[in-house]
């Protein structure tokens, strides 16, 4: 096939194109201000262990529940394809503490940073969506989130991302996530990011022998949509030690650089094809001595 420089422009300007509307300039487009995005705030000293918000997330999104041994209880031992949120009970030394697990959504989400066809991204509301029909099930997500939230889908045929959506949809309806609403004791509350971290500090400081003096997701990678008050270390309970730089700026930055090596690689095979056949076409094809007719 003959390539001219017309139809290698336009292959060029297609690629171009093409990677314009990437999920790194989706990414780019993800910026600062999100303090009065929505958000939660757990305080591990008001939870009783109830799972009220464990049950009510699998009510509202209609996942199946994944039961004891003996099929009588719903009782999942970790977040899961089918457990999008985990109440845990820590004991380490005489200290015990519940804490709630799920998606953290992150200010600045790896998650969304490495996936290479927007499946996820960060809404302006505050919430990490999934877009299953984008999806290639490429598990980069998996392998970026530094809580190891993402799960997949092992035991089905096209298996799929699953995680917690912070009720997107209920949001959308001008409702609250179905967990905050279930949560009989106060200990997870939803509001503006702004505003919770106004009362967890305020907690703190009014109550400073009851609380460790963090509130976590305040900084972590950047900040989270998911904050946590606690009276023992975030380490016991299951928390990585993070710092305050987001994971995803190394991966952006990849991701970033990504179109122009992948235009740039094609340009110059595309060009170097084009140079080659138009020689060809140019000298002509030569008939080897002693067989001419």
């Amino acid at each position: 096939m003959s390539l001219n420089r017309r139809e290698f422009i336009k292959l060029t300007g297609l690629w171009i194109g093409g990677m314009l509307l990437s999920p790194g300039s989706v990414w780019a487009s993800t910026g600062s201000g999100w303090e009065n995005a929505v958000a939660m705030l757990y305080d591990t000293t008001k939870c009783i262990g109830c799972r009220a918000c464990q049950n009510a997330c699998k009510d509202w999104n209609g996942i199946p529940a994944e039961p004891d041994p003996k099929g009588l209880y719903d009782a999942p031992m970790d977040l899961t394809a089918d457990t999008w949120t985990i109440i845990k009970l820590y004991q380490r030394g005489g200290e015990s503490s519940f804490i709630k697990h799920q998606c953290m959504h992150c200010i600045k989400p790896a998650c969304v940073s490495v996936c290479p066809v927007g499946a996820l991204r960060k809404t302006a509301e505050g919430p990490v969506v999934y877009d299953d029909y984008k999806c290639i099930g490429c598990r980069y997500c998996m392998m970026a989130c530094p809580f190891r939230i993402p799960k997949f889908e092992w035991d089905t045929p096209l298996p799929l991302i699953r995680k917690c959506t912070f009720c997107a949809d209920r949001l959308a309806l001008g409702m609250e996530p179905a967990c905050t609403a279930a949560c009989p004791t106060g200990a997870l509350i939803f509001g503006r990011r702004s505003e919770l971290l106004g009362e967890a500090h305020q907690r703190i400081q009014a109550n400073p022998g009851r609380y460790v003096n963090h509130v976590y997701g305040e900084h972590e990678i950047g900040g989270t949509s998911a904050l946590y008050l606690s009276h023992v270390p975030f380490e016991m309970l299951g928390f990585p030690t993070l710092g305050t730089r987001p994971n995803a700026a190394s991966s952006e930055a990849a991701m970033i650089a990504t179109p122009g090596v992948i235009v740039g690689a094609v340009g110059i095979l595309s060009g170097f094809y084009w140079f080659t056949q138009r020689r060809v076409a140019g000298e002509g094809v030569k008939v080897p001595r002693g067989k001419e007719e």
